[in-house]
């Protein structure tokens, strides 16, 4: 006799991206394993590709994770811990009036948004007739920008470059000879490169303001807390 099967439940979310509606699971026993495994490796590669792999099988291959924006693959991944493991985490957070104390802070996982910073834009303006338009970076292209060298990050905002456009045409990607692309990076000036760098360091993230007590002063204050490590929990 056949052992019965286990259904899993099915749920729905709305990318921050798109707006578009995507169905998910909960991950299983064994892809929490993984996810284990690779949290306890602490290498940031092992947990992006395990994340990867997770939200991929979670979302039954509708969600590409190689061209998703970073902050979507988070979102998602945020949504199907919850309904694996519950909407509830306990955290430490360093208390910011006395910079050395930690205290205990539970966290609503249902509260947890992604952020979208005033401002941000994707369609970067260079001159007052040419442009480039960004897409987001993939998960794959982890990282702070600003603490990077030089090559990587050179080499990241070549493979986000989607559009580059003048008042008479607009260059798509995938039509742009590789040379071609290095000349026009290397012609952009301080201004320009500076105009770009702050699309990256605005970059839509998960984000959660909590409140703490500390423990020693009693003192009560906002904590932010940012980026899908800090909400495993």
């Amino acid at each position: 006799m056949s052992l019965p099967l286990l259904k899993t439940p099915k749920h729905e979310l709305t990318l921050p991206s798109t707006g578009e509606k995507l169905q998910y699971r909960p991950f299983l026993v064994g892809e929490e394993k993984g996810l284990l495994l690779a949290l306890e490796s602490g290498e940031d590669k092992q947990i992006s590709e395990s994340v990867m792999q997770t939200v991929r099988q979670c979302t039954f291959g509708k969600l590409d994770v190689t061209k998703a924006p970073m902050f979507d693959i988070e979102y998602v991944f945020l949504k199907i811990r919850m309904k694996a493991a519950g909407s509830k985490i306990e955290v430490k957070l360093l208390c910011p009036d006395d910079k050395e104390t930690y205290a205990e802070a539970e966290i609503d996982l249902e509260e947890v948004e992604v952020f979208f910073p005033e401002g941000h834009e994707n369609n970067i303006k260079l001159t007052d007739d040419v442009g480039l338009v960004l897409d987001y970076p993939t998960i794959e292209m982890t990282g702070d920008l600003l603490g990077v060298g030089a090559d990587t990050a050179w080499t990241i905002i070549k493979r986000c470059i989607r559009q580059i456009y003048d008042a008479e045409n607009v260059h798509n990607r995938a039509d742009m000879d590789e040379n071609e692309l290095e000349e026009f990076v290397s012609t952009l000036d301080a201004k320009m490169f500076a105009k770009i760098e702050n699309f990256f360091n605005t970059v839509p993230r998960l984000k959660h303001t909590v409140k703490v007590t500390n423990p020693v002063t009693k003192v009560e204050s906002d904590v932010v807390v940012e980026g899908l490590q800090s909400f495993f929990g």
